[in-house]
């Protein structure tokens, strides 16, 4: 086995390679935070509740599903039955990074895993492609998502009037930049356009069909049975 696949970097150099690589994931986190303080204030939600949220959910699309569908008295079952089917893919998002893992502590895996969004994840997979993933790299950029998000999101419930809706401003596409430059580096090149399709339609289909959430799951779903299909084509 090679040695870049048991042994890591000083923690140092981990740490800053972490801040280098979830950097662009930071700057598109700042209008999307901004949006969901803002909305959430506008919402009836007070701005340290909007702030608690952020920081105990740390989920941006269950958070904006929570607050689409927030009223008083809050309907618990639609807040639990849409939160549970966007935040579904981090099953499959642990189970694809557990082995990865393996030389983590028990404490390190359940704060890296509890801070583990989309954009970290993926850098993750990526930096595990090539290297042993080290704990300073996987916390390190998991806790500075974390507080970028809660910070921003604050920032957000405090100041929602004065900033107004940052999506007139086309603010709302920041992340969809960030998650296509995320496919096409953890891309394998023509291998993975079947499962970038098949994800996609199945996403889009359900979104015109039911609406949000089911178009996160029915997206994960299609891409995980076209890797599949693909794969024992590949070893038969």
């Amino acid at each position: 086995m090679s040695t870049t696949h048991t042994t890591y970097n000083l923690p140092s150099a981990e740490l800053r390679a972490a801040l280098v690589d979830i950097a662009p994931a930071l700057v598109a986190a700042v209008p999307i935070g901004l949006l969901f303080g803002a909305v959430a204030v506008a919402r009836g939600i007070a701005p340290l509740e909007a702030a608690l949220m952020s920081a105990l959910v740390f989920a941006g699309g269950a958070q904006f599903a929570a607050i689409e569908l927030w009223q008083h008295p809050p309907p618990l079952a639609a807040l639990l039955v849409s939160t549970a089917l966007i935040n579904a893919r981090h099953i499959l998002m642990g189970l694809s990074l557990a082995p990865k893992l393996k030389t983590f502590g028990p404490l390190q895996r359940l704060l890296g895993c509890a801070v583990m969004a989309d954009e970290n994840w993926a850098l993750a997979e990526r930096r595990a492609s090539r290297q042993a993933l080290a704990p300073a790299y996987f916390l390190g950029m998991g806790a500075v998502f974390w507080a970028n998000w809660v910070l921003w999101s604050t920032i957000g419930a405090m100041l929602g009037p004065v900033l107004g809706d940052p999506r007139r401003f086309g603010a709302d596409f920041a992340f969809i930049a960030i998650f296509i430059g995320l496919v096409v580096a953890l891309s394998k090149g023509a291998r993975s356009a079947p499962v970038v399709a098949a994800s996609a339609l199945a996403a889009t289909l359900a979104h015109s069909l039911f609406g949000s959430p089911w178009h996160v799951l029915s997206g994960a779903f299609a891409g995980i049975v076209a890797a599949a299909l693909l794969y024992r084509r590949d070893t038969t």
